[in-house]
């Protein structure tokens, strides 16, 4: 069972590099330092679009509107390392 838990701990925190990876690459196309036309641009972005917009679609509607600001990844990742937590404090000692 522990193994289990360290296989969901692994794609928690996986899971936070690619919310980060999205926040930064959002950045870099808003500034306009990577061009969305380039095939491998668009490509990796609509990947990594595909991984992280069921989670942080439902945290933007439940938002409410800060103009420009998104803090969706902020409250995302801040779950995330509320789960982790919860399993590496209550959950993983108590397993055999």
């Amino acid at each position: 069972m522990r193994a289990v838990l360290d296989v969901i701990l692994l794609v928690l925190q996986l899971y936070s590099y690619v919310i980060i990876i999205v926040a930064i690459m959002s950045w870099l196309i808003a500034f306009n330092v990577i061009n969305i036309y380039n095939d491998l641009v668009r490509s990796i972005w609509n990947g990594l679009n595909a991984v992280t917009e069921p989670l942080l679609r439902p945290i933007r509607n439940m938002l409410p509107s800060l103009g420009g600001i998104d803090i969706s990844p902020i409250i995302l990742l801040l779950l995330i390392i509320l789960i982790q937590d919860i399993i590496q404090r209550y959950i993983y000692p108590n397993v055999f």
